[in-house]
């Protein structure tokens, strides 16, 4: 083979760092792609500080992780780390930590200590303004006159751990008056918005999980509470069979789960506060769908994923698709781990399961409608026979269209729904078909 003629083109550091500042990440995003790695590192609690002080407003996100040594702490601030990422972990292409950081901030400082018995931290940080000025990929060891670096040592005093500090926010705060009450209260919702969104996110390590200690995080002293989009607290949640397939990547084969829940309806649920809350932040018709799951770790959630279109009347309906990270590059997750693409195999596998949670739920939707709409007294005498016809008929028309469902009949089956409906109106109502 003849020799070729090769040229080193090292990318320019202050362009390069410039672009990857806009991968995509908000606010809470970007603290949610942090404490990805205080959950690698066996973390227990993180605490997370937002504070308002004009220009030298700052975030602190501190855990009692395992902590990293000088080398690692090195290591983990470079674009693209070298290092391995093993089967559960968290992070993906080495590039979160920085990518997450340096889109709210210029200045990135990680304070740490891996050592129970030595009390010895180590700090680095990379700072924007420095790698425009030079051009090159520096990361620096900070000042100990930094008042928060000096703040995290002391944080770490007590025993091992990682402290993330974020400064010159300039993403984040405005240009003009950053010490105005405007700015303060920009802090202060998005410290709320964090506090949903780490919530929402991590609400199984928050819960608990098997094999692993639970989760506490805080945000300005605040405990973040878990929101399990499947109400499974609620008596009158249904939890529909568990499913699980198989998917193959380039170099292994995978297991993917599906979980189906039809949630409650309002007049269904303990409390309407409970209710008010379970609607998420897309509130309940974009809120239905596939809640995808990486490693348990929530990473979309809301729509069907091109499988069928978002419906007032199945709005009830919510799914969990759980994968390990041995199918990331299946699921083709994005860097910000915000964003997964559904393989066109597993959709074909799941549809079926879809569309009989969808069903289920399109059934305890009408059936709720009817009663809040055509409400029946007691006093009415309505023999009991005839409401166990009413009943039995109901039940009837639920188990022709899960038989539909099963044998791939369902367009077949939606057309004699709409002929019945048009043809036989008192026969689809009472076979609970009718349009509601």
């Amino acid at each position: 083979m003849a020799e070729r003629t090769w040229y080193d083109v090292s990318p320019s550091a202050a362009r390069l760092t410039g672009s990857l500042r806009d991968i995509g990440y908000d606010f809470p995003t970007a603290v949610a792609d942090v404490v990805d790695n205080s959950v690698a590192a066996g973390a227990t609690r993180v605490e997370i500080l937002i504070e308002h002080d004009g220009t030298d407003s700052r975030v602190f996100i501190a855990d009692d992780g395992g902590g990293m040594s000088p080398p690692a702490l090195l290591e983990a601030l470079r674009f693209g780390t070298r290092r391995d990422y093993g089967r559960g972990e968290l992070g993906r292409y080495g590039l979160g930590l920085k990518t997450a950081s340096l889109s709210q901030c210029r200045v990135l400082t990680v304070v740490s200590r891996s050592s129970k018995s030595v009390v010895r931290t180590c700090a680095r940080a990379l700072d924007l303004d420095l790698i425009e000025e030079w051009d090159q990929w520096v990361i620096v060891d900070p000042s100990n006159a930094v008042p928060a670096v000096a703040r995290a040592r002391q944080w770490l005093a007590e025993g091992t751990g990682t402290v993330v500090i974020w400064q010159l926010l300039d993403r984040v705060l405005p240009e003009k008056r950053p010490e105005g009450g405007w700015a303060r209260r920009r802090l202060e919702a998005l410290a709320a918005r964090t506090a949903d969104h780490l919530g929402i996110v991590f609400h199984r390590f928050l819960e608990g999980i098997d094999g692993r200690p639970q989760l506490v995080i805080t945000v300005n002293g605040q405990k973040v509470q878990p929101w399990d989009p499947f109400a499974r607290q609620e008596p009158a949640t249904v939890e529909l069979s568990m499913q699980r397939f198989e998917i193959e990547s380039t170099d292994n084969v995978g297991q993917v789960t599906l979980r189906r829940f039809v949630l409650p309806p309002r007049d269904r649920f303990s409390d309407p506060d409970g209710f008010e809350r379970l609607s998420g932040p897309l509130n309940w018709n974009r809120q239905q769908g596939l809640y995808v799951y990486r490693a348990n770790r929530l990473v979309q959630w809301g729509g069907w994923s091109g499988i069928r279109g978002i419906d007032e009347h199945t709005k009830l309906a919510r799914a969990a698709l759980e994968f390990d990270t041995d199918l990331d590059s299946v699921f083709n997750i994005n860097v910000a781990k915000m964003r997964v693409i559904l393989p066109a195999q597993l959709r074909q596998l799941i549809e079926p399961s879809v569309n009989e949670l969808c069903v289920l739920a399109d059934d305890a939707y009408r059936k709720t409608s009817r009663r809040e709409t055509l409400p029946v007294p007691k006093d009415l005498g309505v023999p009991a026979e005839v409401r166990a016809v009413s009943q039995a008929a109901a039940t009837a028309g639920l188990a022709l269209r899960m038989a539909a469902m099963h044998t791939d009949q369902w367009s077949a089956w939606e057309q004699i729904e709409a002929v019945l409906r048009q043809q036989s109106p008192e026969v689809a109502e009472l076979l609970g078909l009718d349009a509601v």
